[in-house]
């Protein structure tokens, strides 16, 4: 029977990732991050991917440190921290033995999560199917049902498309115009102007198309290829908003909750 200091492991700690990550955490679940060696998050400022750089991160009353291990999750636990594990292939599911599963990669395909990982399983979005390879599917993608639970077969796929602000949809998207190593020019949370260069990628510019603050920018020195999401603008240019969890990752966190809790009462997991 799933208890408050049960553990949750999710695979994936970019922001969508971590507004789960955040309620789970708040809510007394023992929560363990997995993630790449080097993630490609872009909203860094609230990721907490970001420890596997970092070391440590805080976002916002919560605080993750990376972790060589997966033995070295019950210390960090009791020191009221969220470990964060470089572990893609998600190994250590056989040392931890979790009572949840979580896959908030947002890969948009399966990348290996399975029922068999624990007594309940929960994937993000499109690319799993539930009841097949999951127990439920996390509506992500924005509109009336973001958020809903699907025990029953899929998410709606994404549209590759962000949602507009203020008008601005395609445009508050920054892309890595080619293959290569991104040098950045600005930071997260910077004041920019529209044909301002935010990043080169092997000398090649990234400008900005609008006016705003720099919401998500991808770590420097990070390899990227073209087409790639490196960053994004905020139009409202309100500072603050960088280092906040925002509306979707909140509701899709609320929503993961809300699965463990009602599959665990539905199977007495």
């Amino acid at each position: 029977m799933i208890t408050i200091d049960s553990v949750v492991i999710v695979r994936g700690g970019g922001d969508i990732a971590s507004g789960t990550i955040h309620r789970l955490h708040r809510c007394g679940f023992n929560v363990l991050v997995l993630e790449l060696a080097q993630p490609l998050v872009v909203r860094r400022r609230v990721s907490f991917a970001q420890a596997v750089v970092d070391t440590k991160v805080i976002v916002e009353d919560t605080t993750a440190v990376r972790i060589e291990k997966a033995a070295d999750a019950c210390r960090t636990w009791k020191q009221g921290h969220v470990p964060v594990l470089v572990d893609p292939e998600a190994q250590s599911i056989t040392v931890i033995k979790p009572d949840v599963v979580v896959d908030a990669t947002l890969a948009k395909k399966n990348l290996g999560t399975h029922r068999g990982m624990a007594p309940i399983t929960i994937g993000l979005g499109p690319g799993f199917t539930a009841g097949v390879d999951v127990d439920a599917v996390v509506e992500t993608l924005e509109g009336h049902f973001l958020g809903s639970l699907i025990f029953k077969g899929q998410g709606r796929p994404a549209t590759g498309v962000s949602v507009p602000l203020m008008g601005y949809s395609r445009e508050r998207v920054l892309r890595a115009p080619c293959d290569g190593t991104i040098h950045n020019s600005a930071e997260i949370g910077d004041v920019v102007k529209k044909g301002d260069v935010i990043a080169r990628v092997d000398g090649e510019p990234i400008t900005a198309e609008i006016d705003g603050v720099v919401h998500g920018l991808i770590q420097h020195g990070m390899p990227v290829t073209t087409g790639l999401k490196v960053g994004d603008i905020d139009p409202r240019g309100v500072q603050s908003y960088c280092h906040t969890i925002f509306d979707k990752a909140r509701a899709i966190g609320g929503a993961v909750v809300e699965a463990i809790l009602y599959l665990s009462r539905r199977t007495g997991s």
